[in-house]
């Protein structure tokens, strides 16, 4: 009777082993599963040589309660408890047994038998339980290889995920790189414009300049003869007429001054910083410059220019390099309107671009009006995307009023409205906040 606690405890080490099979903790408890296998096999030897019956049953039993009470207490065993505590019983026959073998010697020997029938007993309730486990032994190694399945699927579902990442990342700096790229291009492009309309306004004083610049050389040469000759009373009348063209080179000089530094005021890059601003002259002065930057491209382009300036219009808090590209944007987008309805219309047609400014509930109304090509219907809710444009490919970036909301609406509070009709003609109305 004493084999069977250590062939008990021989079979729950290598049924353990194998239900770890399959399991990433099998590397973990193998040492172990080792070990106790073989001192198993190493104590009932000693203990057949050495050790008489009841010593025997104490050994036997003592190492596998030892081994079931550390198991029961490991969370890597937990799943295999109803297992291993089936050998609680064989565990304890064996230990009462042998302790009576010393202690009650003669009770022991007088039911030797049924002792013998307890041992043997709780070891077939072990196998027992052994055999009616074999299902949750079979679902928990197919819920373990599903698990080692399921885990290299993650594994390789997360690669993949991260390689769709990366890729996506990359993506999307490439879309960041040629948004940027665009944006520049279209500061360039409205700078362009803003610089042919410059070069074709400077030129209006300097022509001015030269013109009484080359009469006044004349006047003089008439002033020496006459004072050669001693008639002061006319060459005072001369140098009054001199004196008056050096006012007028004054001036123009002054005003050819005033648009250079407009120009590098333009080209300076935005620093973001809002100041009072008079939104009558800015608006005034890019009108010009957007009319006189495509009749420099189109000599032929001529059209009406009417403005309506609020008088005493208060000053606003703005970034005037900012809300200059707006107007020259939509002072543009509205000269270009006009001159594709004036290549199709008859000869009774007349562009016309009407500017007004206005104040209402305490915000500054600019509107801009035209009699253009119109927008239909059905692009006017995309009219301010990124991107889009009505324009032909190559003649529009589809950034203009894309970067005009973004600096109305979002850098200025502001609003831009759109009234049109196709065929006749389209209204921007932009509202700033007085501040």
């Amino acid at each position: 009777m004493s084999i069977f606690p250590f062939l008990a405890l021989f079979i729950l080490v290598r049924r353990l082993q194998q239900l770890l099979k399959l399991s990433p903790l099998r590397a973990k408890w193998l040492p172990q599963f080792t070990l106790v296998t073989w001192v198993t096999i190493g104590l009932y030897v000693l203990a057949v040589i050495f050790l008489n019956g009841g010593l025997q049953q104490i050994l036997g039993g003592a190492l596998l309660l030892g081994v079931i009470m550390f198991a029961e207490k490991e969370p890597d065993f937990q799943p295999f408890l109803t297992i291993i505590n089936a050998h609680y019983p064989l565990a304890g026959a064996s230990i009462v047994t042998g302790l009576l073998h010393f202690v009650a010697p003669k009770f022991f020997i007088k039911y030797d038998n049924y002792f013998g029938i307890i041992v043997v007993g709780a070891f077939v309730w072990v196998l027992a339980r052994w055999a009616t486990t074999k299902k949750q032994r079979e679902e928990y190694n197919f819920v373990a290889q599903q698990n080692k399945v399921l885990d290299k699927l993650v594994a390789e579902r997360t690669a993949e995920l991260t390689q769709q990442k990366d890729e996506l990342q990359h993506t999307l700096e490439l879309l960041q790189t040629t948004q940027q790229q665009l944006i520049q291009s279209e500061k360039l492009a409205s700078l362009g414009e803003l610089t042919a309309g410059i070069a074709h306004e400077i030129q209006n004083p300097l022509n001015f300049v030269n013109n009484f610049s080359e009469v006044s050389m004349e006047l003089v040469d008439e002033m020496e003869a006459e004072l050669a000759k001693g008639d002061t009373e006319e060459a005072n009348a001369i140098a009054a007429d001199i004196k008056q063209n050096l006012g007028k080179i004054i001036h123009h000089g002054k005003r050819a001054d005033a648009i250079v530094k407009g120009m590098l005021q333009h080209s300076r890059a935005s620093s973001s910083t809002k100041e009072p601003a008079d939104i009558n002259k800015l608006a005034d002065e890019y009108l010009r410059l957007a009319y006189h930057g495509l009749r420099a491209k189109d000599k032929t382009f001529n059209a009406e220019l009417i403005t309506h300036y609020a008088e005493n219009l208060p000053q606003t808090t703005v970034v005037p390099q900012d809300i200059g590209r707006v107007f020259l944007n939509l002072f543009n987008n509205a000269f270009y309107a006009v001159q594709k309805k004036q290549a199709i219309a008859g000869e009774g047609y007349k562009p016309t671009v009407e500017l007004s400014t206005a104040v209402k509930n305490g915000s500054i109304v600019i509107t801009v009006k035209d009699n253009g090509t119109g927008i239909p219907d059905e692009v006017k809710d995309k009219i301010m995307q990124p991107f889009f444009t009505t324009k032909p490919t190559g003649e529009g970036t589809g950034l203009g009023l894309s970067l005009s909301y973004d600096i109305v609406v979002k850098a200025h509070a502001g609003s831009i409205d759109i009234k049109s009709t196709e065929g006749e003609g389209s209204e921007f109305i932009v509202i700033l906040p007085i501040i």
